[in-house]
């Protein structure tokens, strides 16, 4: 039976939305054009979203001041949405999800193929969460602010419509997006491309210390706590890192791992062919994602963390 979210939200008196911790441009987009969706939808519900604080850099996009970022009580959801992760990345909203009545679940990534809701709609062929949430709605609801939000989410898992996850079909949408009118060339400049001079210093310190692997089909960066105290660098300053590794002539597969906090890494990798299956190797470190993006943890020291990473690397080439 086709998946349909007007059904699935009908008679909902109290709604929640939320996506993984460290939310990306489609995790944020998403979830708040979910939300403006379903104000529009069924105004009458209190409708709410919750994440973590979005990079600075988002600061202008529609709706931001919507977002509750401190997790507080609340009573039981009538219906819980997780946008572009499974229950396990939810961090905080998680007390949420427990207590709902019935979870949705909508997402793109194969790791969580089989869903964590009760209802799952999961399309891992489709360029972002975003998309699909696209294909979800009544045009006759979609207006400007909803066509920024959905475009943002394609703009950053397509890494502006350059990754091999954009189809013909997200081309066309993202030009029925932009006919909506909204600023799309600063949206982009300003949540994608545009950084700090602290990040730009920052990431240039990475690219110097970076090492190659496997013939140099690998490039592995590293920023533990020591290094971005230097340069007084947060995890936001790391946005951005891992692709700057990968636009590196000849390498097949990047590797960025920065210290979350004392003894535990968090590695982002990407690859530029498939023959290096990046979901598959996050996963063996309890991660997951896309076959040319995917993200994992680790707690121990970040030369464990390098070996580990790179026999499962190994492996597939």
């Amino acid at each position: 039976m086709a998946f349909d979210l007007k059904s699935e939200l009908e008679g909902a008196g109290r709604i929640g939305i939320t996506g993984h911790i460290k939310p990306d441009g489609d995790c944020i987009g998403s979830c708040l054009a979910c939300f403006c969706y379903i104000k529009k939808l069924f105004p009458e519900a209190v409708t709410e979203v919750f994440l973590e604080e979005p990079g600075h850099f988002f600061a202008s996009i529609p709706e931001r001041d919507k977002i509750i970022t401190d997790f507080p009580d609340r009573p039981e959801f009538d219906v819980f949405i997780i946008c572009d992760t499974n229950r396990e990345r939810t961090g905080a909203a998680i007390k949420y999800i427990e207590s709902a009545h019935k979870v949705l679940n909508i997402d793109h990534h194969i790791s969580n193929m089989n869903g964590s809701g009760d209802v799952n709609h999961v399309i891992p062929g489709m360029s972002s969460c975003a998309e699909i949430l696209y294909d979800l709605m009544d045009k006759a609801l979609v207006d400007k602010e909803i066509a920024e939000l959905i475009y943002l989410g394609i703009v950053h898992d397509t890494g502006v419509f350059r990754f091999s996850n954009t189809s013909p079909e997200t081309m066309k949408k993202g030009g029925e997006l932009i006919a909506y009118g909204f600023d799309f060339p600063m949206l982009i400049d300003t949540t994608f491309y545009l950084k700090t001079f602290v990040q730009n210093r920052f990431q240039a310190q990475i690219m110097l210390d970076a090492k190659r692997y496997c013939d140099d089909l690998v490039i592995v960066g590293v920023a533990d706590k020591a290094l971005m105290n230097v340069f007084g660098a947060t995890k936001d300053d790391t946005d951005g890192a891992v692709n700057g590794l990968r636009n590196t002539a000849g390498v097949e597969c990047a590797v960025f791992i920065y210290e979350k906090e004392d003894g535990l890494f968090k590695g982002s990798l990407r690859a530029s062919t498939d023959r290096i299956n990046v979901a598959v190797v996050a996963e063996s470190f309890g991660g997951g994602g896309h076959v040319r993006a995917a993200g994992c943890e680790y707690r121990g020291t970040k030369e464990d963390m390098v070996d580990k990473l790179l026999k499962e690397i190994k492996k597939q080439l």
